[in-house]
């Protein structure tokens, strides 16, 4: 497979053929950086880890060059960086036992302009090759702009997919705004108390970011906890780790319904259900 930017890569941990990788590819997840796959889509990775009959592959759309740094990367240059956090992908892919991990390498600014079209080119040609079962996605209410934009090229290369091509379910996770807020039933509520010392290695891989000053290790089994434990405020816990999602579904299977739109009704009824409960209260 051809890619747009010379420097983007398959690997594949197992050494299998990067066609035959794709191939085998049940669950797919596409984030904007290095890390987020990890912080996203563990399900997907808890759900395939250890099986033969599901895998996981990984696509980072940018290069990566824009994070925090201090501490022994204070001095590092973007180009540091980026050949940094491309190897700790790497890692992370190996010790997730995935299918594959592809990496884009596409800049921020390239992945938000909308009529750069090979940022969608490049993503159609992996799903239309992986044909996988399930997606996962960045939230179309994540507060960063990077996120959004990987959601919308993929929303744009999903909606290119012949019809037996369409995976079964798209999921919106979790990264830069949790989706606690969302009304119990428009949540998907993803188990991900599996494994949880691959979660946490997974995540603690990304030295450049926890050493060089973002605790996402901390934060994201913070978050796991959270989810669990507050999810229903009449039951016993049944889980230890909890993500929670948006069903994007829809929005594959109906390409003429807006984005925009779709988020808005989630935002509505979150509004209606407070508003209602107060007058009732009160």
């Amino acid at each position: 497979m051809r890619f747009s930017k010379p420097t983007a890569e398959i690997f594949v941990p197992d050494g299998l053929d990067a066609a035959a990788a794709l191939a085998r590819t049940t669950h797919l997840c596409v984030g904007a950086h290095q890390d987020d796959i990890e912080i996203m889509a563990y399900h997907g990775i808890a759900q395939c880890f250890g099986r033969r009959d599901r895998w996981m592959t990984g696509v980072i759309v940018t290069n990566g060059a824009g994070s925090a740094r201090s501490g022994v990367y204070a001095d590092f240059s973007d180009g540091d960086m980026q050949l940094v956090r491309r190897a700790e992908q790497r890692k992370a892919a190996a010790v997730g036992e995935y299918a594959a991990q592809i990496q884009l390498d596409f800049s921020s600014a390239e992945v938000k302009q909308p009529s750069e079209g090979a940022v969608s080119d490049d993503l159609f040609a992996i799903l239309d090759a992986s044909r996988p079962t399930v997606v996962y996605l960045h939230n179309p209410a994540d507060k960063h702009e990077t996120h959004v934009a990987v959601l919308l090229r993929s929303l744009e290369a999903l909606r290119r997919l012949p019809p037996n091509a369409i995976p079964e379910k798209v999921y919106g996770c979790e990264v830069w705004r949790g989706l606690d807020w969302l009304n119990d039933e428009d949540k998907v509520v993803l188990p991900v108390s599996d494994y949880p010392n691959i979660a946490a290695a997974l995540v603690g891989i990304f030295d450049s970011q926890i050493s060089g000053g973002k605790r996402y290790d901390l934060a994201t089994a913070g978050r796991r906890l959270a989810n669990a434990t507050y999810f229903d405020s009449h039951a016993t816990d049944t889980e230890t780790a909890l993500t929670y999602a948006v069903d994007l579904t829809p929005l594959v299977a109906q390409p003429e319904l807006s984005l925009a739109e779709f988020t808005l009704g989630y935002l509505e009824r979150f509004r209606n259900n407070v508003r209602d409960r107060l007058e009732r209260l009160g």
